[in-house]
């Protein structure tokens, strides 16, 4: 297994722009993945794709990556780097997969990081910090993504958490949560911690 690393925050962080230093600092050959593609109907977006791709030194290899992230990972050689930017996209490409289809296609995502030789850095967004989503659709996502970040988190060497202008390295400030089953939950009471929605319900 190499060295797996997480960088996560909420929008506009700065964590694509470390995740392309941890990057660099590996020393390997970098393999871009870019799980967004670009859409025609939607200029904003194509100008976030853009002011990417222009920040990478060219001698980096660009794979687009929408939906078969864990193939990708499989087949990659040991002495590169891959930068996969962003699990948050991977996972509303995958929103119409059902759940059990979706929870299939995260363990098999866990595995595969676990048997990969090269260094690996994900970029993650933090949804979880906001408003609950007043749609079913976007609840599941919020969810989906947080669930994968959690269990990333876990398995990887280093983990940091960018915001308001800084780099926090979580692996060394925090402590690993302990998994589910040592705490005596179960899968419904693990909502517990995210029950606001009747909050938001209240008050609006």
């Amino acid at each position: 297994m190499g060295k797996v690393i997480l960088v996560t925050g909420p929008a506009r962080s700065g964590k694509s722009e470390w995740a392309e230093t941890l990057a660099m600092q590996s020393g390997k050959a970098v393999v871009y993945v870019a799980t967004a593609t670009e859409n025609p109907n939607d200029e904003e977006w194509d100008n976030r794709i853009q002011e990417h791709q222009k920040r990478r030194p060219q001698d980096w290899v660009t794979l687009p990556v929408p939906i078969e992230l864990s193939a990708t990972l499989a087949d990659a050689k040991p002495d590169t780097c891959l930068l996969v930017d962003s699990l948050g996209t991977w996972v509303a490409n995958l929103l119409e997969e059902n759940e059990d289809s979706w929870e299939n296609i995260l363990g098999e995502f866990l595995e595969t990081v676990q048997l990969v030789a090269a260094d690996m850095v994900f970029v993650a967004e933090e949804t979880g910090w906001g408003v609950v989503p007043a749609y079913p659709l976007g609840r599941q996502f919020r969810d989906r993504l947080g669930s994968l970040v959690r269990q990333l988190g876990i398995i990887c060497e280093s983990v940091y958490l960018v915001t308001g202008g800084h780099i926090l390295n979580l692996s060394t400030l925090g402590s690993p949560l302990p998994p589910r089953r040592e705490r005596g939950q179960g899968a419904g009471e693990d909502k517990g911690d995210e029950g606001d929605e009747g909050e938001i319900t209240n008050n609006s």
